[in-house]
């Protein structure tokens, strides 16, 4: 899980140097691209020539829906990390355990304790103070667009719940996540217009392919090994890489509150995860 939240944390980094040359948009397709080529090299590996015929299950729409759930969630945490420092943004899209456990009675039937409550009190306590809307400063809308990451990964991971639920192997759930991210990632680009020339910047993009791609990896074995909770913990580790590489790469001037609201929503973040995987493994 450390080497995941090492890989994410400078997948952030690759994307706010892209956003140089591209659009938010484009850098989710050419990270997607990637990540297709990728599953289906793996696919073809292991399951032989006729694996894209087993990329049709029986719950097909299901897969779409969390695909563009996904594909929303995650274009609009790029769109974040293009506006905001890369710790900052990593730390709003990472309150999607806190949206978790407010949809986690009303899509998975599930009750969930006082505690929870107070986690997400104190989560949403701690993005208030990250956020300071009391002040007028540019950065508050594309805060509130990091927040809706946070939101939409929430959603997502309700449909990931509900798939696995259903016995649909992981593979398949991430072949479609990136599937409709790069249809969606297509039309949105075609839509504002595409760079003219990737040649130049093919290190740049074949690199936040790779690390995001990477992330994923380790992410998905270390939750298949570790114990849940304590993967989830570790898995707040990007926050700390991602903020030592602002303070690094930008030299950013980060304010006391910002610092304590980014701490505070991890805390929170991870007391909230716990809670949940308890809530989840009782139910």
């Amino acid at each position: 899980m450390l080497l995941a939240g090492a890989s994410f944390a400078l997948m952030g980094v690759w994307v706010k140097l892209a956003a140089q040359w591209f659009s938010s948009v484009e850098l989710v397709f050419y990270r997607s691209v990637f990540g297709l080529v990728v599953v289906l090299g793996m696919l073809t590996l292991h399951q032989g020539p006729r694996a894209m015929a087993r990329v049709f299950g029986p719950h097909l729409m299901l897969h779409l829906r969390r695909g563009l759930v996904g594909f929303v969630a995650l274009a609009t945490f790029f769109y974040s990390l293009t506006m905001l420092p890369v710790s900052v943004a990593i730390t709003l899209n990472y309150t999607s355990p806190l949206f978790l456990t407010l949809l986690m009675p009303l899509w998975l039937k599930e009750s969930i304790r006082p505690a929870q409550y107070a986690a997400v009190a104190l989560g949403f306590a701690g993005v208030v103070l990250l956020l300071r809307p009391w002040e007028a400063h540019g950065d508050l809308t594309a805060g509130l667009i990091g927040l809706f990451s946070g939101l939409m990964a929430g959603v997502a991971y309700v449909h990931v719940r509900a798939l696995g639920r259903l016995q649909e192997p992981e593979w398949r759930t991430v072949f479609w996540f990136a599937a409709v991210s790069c249809a969606g990632g297509a039309l949105f680009a075609s839509v504002q217009g595409w760079h003219s020339d990737i040649r130049p910047h093919l290190t740049l993009l074949l690199v936040l392919g790779l690390t995001a791609t990477v992330g994923q990896l380790a992410m998905t074995r270390a939750y298949r090994r570790g114990r849940t909770a304590v993967v989830a913990a570790f898995s707040y580790s990007t926050v700390v890489f991602s903020s030592l590489l602002d303070v690094i790469i930008w030299q950013e001037d980060i304010m006391a509150t910002a610092w304590a609201g980014m701490a505070i929503t991890v805390v929170a973040g991870v007391w909230a995860a716990t809670l949940n995987i308890r809530t989840e493994n009782t139910a």
